[in-house]
């Protein structure tokens, strides 16, 4: 999974899809780019790439690897996601594969600080503990997998000034 960072008018950017109702999994939510490993791919990171490429046409070319956060499982269906962190060209001319991707959601890193657009809950999920976040955004809401890995994200960036109390 590609974690996509921009600048756009001097201030950075996360770039996050919105699914469709048509895929198979996580329909309707909001996610980064990406997807499952094929055999072909070398690596992760390529992966990560090939699976942007696919999604919103993002040419490898135009996406620099920054880093990988530490794997997440989705809750819900049970995958393994590898998030890649990488900073990308913008503007840039989006392909949009409509089938998989509903429209690209722009949101300022800043934000992400805002304690306000959070929420933190605690809740079970068969004999596990699982910590749920949600964020607001122009009326739209991150949550699960999603959230998890920019509070990692975050508090790799800012530490523990990037945490939100449970609401």
């Amino acid at each position: 999974m590609l974690v996509p960072l921009f600048e756009k008018g001097g201030r950075p950017y996360v770039l996050f899809t919105k699914r469709t109702e048509r895929v198979k999994h996580h329909k309707g939510q909001i996610s980064f780019p990406g997807g499952v490993v094929d055999e072909t791919d070398q690596d992760v990171e390529a992966t990560a790439l090939r699976e942007a490429f696919e999604e919103i046409g993002l040419d490898r070319g135009n996406a620099e690897i920054l880093g990988r956060l530490d794997d997440a499982f989705t809750v819900s269906s049970g995958y393994l996601i590898t998030p890649i962190v990488a900073e990308i060209t913008c503007p840039y001319p989006f392909s949009i594969n409509e089938e998989e991707i509903e429209e690209l959601i722009e949101v300022p890193l800043e934000a992400f600080l805002e304690d306000d657009r959070w929420r933190e809950e605690v809740y079970s999920s068969g004999s596990k503990e699982v910590h749920g976040y949600w964020f607001e955004y122009e009326g739209r809401i991150i949550w699960g997998a999603t959230a998890r890995i920019m509070r990692q994200f975050l508090d790799a960036l800012f530490g523990n000034k990037s945490r939100v109390e449970s609401k």
